[in-house]
C-alpha cells in the first residue's frame, strides 16, 4: 500500500538515484561496521547501505513505515523519536562506534544535532541530508554571515564539511528549500570543558549580533568577575571557536 508522505514528521522521501548513490559513495559503508540511519523513510536510502553494510539499525518514528521495516530480517528497528534515543547505551551495545546517517527532518535538524553532540564520543563520523540554509550554518566560517551560535557549538566537537547541494526536485514531495549532505567528523576529545557554560556563553556573545561584544558578553564577562584579557570590542561573528573554547575554559577556572 503507497505512503502517504505526514507533514507532521516533515516527511519529504528522497527518490533521486544519482543522490543517493552519491551519498553512498560519500559514506562508504562497509560489513561490519555499526550503521545507524535515522528516518529511514521507504527505505530509498537503506537499500543501498544494506548492500554495501549487510546490517543496519534503523530509527523511525512512523509506526507504519516501522511496522513494514520490521519485515526486513537484516536491519535492527528501533520505533522511537530520535531525540530519546541513547546513543552511547547504542555504541556500547554494538562494541563500537557509530557511524550515524540519515535524510533529517528539517524541523527538527537543529536539535537533533545537538542531541548527537551529547553522544559524540560514541559517534565514528555522521552524513546527513540537511536544509541547506542549516548545513551553511553549521560549516561557516568566522566573518561569514552564516556563522553563529551553531556554527561554533558544533565546531568545537566536529569537522564539518559541506560535500553537495541537492534540489528539491529530487525529493517526493518536493520541499520549499535547497537541501545539502553535511559530513561530520568527531575532533579528538578536547582539553577539560563544561559544555554549559560554552553553551551560555556562546548565547550572550550572538544574543545581539550587530553590536560589538563589550556590550553583551563584556557585561556577562564583567558580572562574572572575569579577570582575564579577550577582546570585547569585536562582533560575536568574528570570534574564531578556538577563542570561545579558551574564553570558556577560562572562565570555569
Amino acid at each position: 500500500m503507497k505512503h502517504a508522505p505526514r507533514k507532521r514528521f516533515g516527511q519529504h522521501f528522497l527518490t533521486d538515484t544519482s543522490v543517493l548513490d552519491a551519498i553512498v559513495r560519500a559514506i562508504d559503508p562497509r560489513p561490519g561496521e555499526a550503521l545507524v540511519e535515522i528516518g529511514p523513510g521507504l527505505g530509498a536510502l537503506t537499500d543501498p547501505l544494506v548492500s554495501r553494510c549487510e546490517r543496519l539499525t534503523v530509527i523511525e518514528l512512523d509506526r507504519d513505515l516501522a511496522a513494514r521495516l520490521r519485515k526486513r530480517t537484516e536491519l535492527e528497528v528501533i520505533e522511537a523519536d530520535v531525540l530519546t534515543v541513547d546513543f552511547s547505551a547504542l555504541a556500547r551495545e554494538r562494541g563500537q562506534r557509530l557511524r550515524v546517517v540519515g535524510n533529517l527532518p528539517y524541523n527538527i535538524s537543529s536539535p537533533i544535532a545537538f542531541h548527537l553532540l551529547a553522544h559524540v564520543e560514541a559517534i565514528a563520523d555522521q552524513h546527513f541530508m540537511l536544509q541547506k540554509e542549516v548545513v551553511d550554518r553549521m560549516a561557516a566560517s568566522p566573518g561569514d554571515k552564516d556563522y553563529g551560535r551553531l556554527s561554533v557549538m558544533l565546531q568545537w566537537r566536529y569537522d564539518i564539511e559541506s560535500l553537495f547541494e541537492v534540489p528539491p526536485q529530487a525529493f517526493d514531495p518536493p520541499p520549499r528549500v535547497d537541501s545539502a549532505v553535511v559530513r561530520m567528523l568527531p575532533l579528538p576529545t578536547p582539553p577539560a570543558l563544561d559544555a554549559a557554560l560554552l553553551g551560555e556563553l556562546v548565547a550572550v556573545a550572538f544574543s545581539q549580533r550587530r553590536k560589538l561584544l563589550r556590550h553583551t558578553l563584556g557585561r556577562w564577562l564583567e558580572a562574572r568577575g572575569f579577570g582575564g584579557n579577550f577582546d570585547v570590542q569585536r562582533r560575536a561573528e568574528e570570534v574564531p571557536v578556538a577563542e570561545y573554547v579558551t574564553l570558556a575554559q577560562a572562565c570555569a577556572g
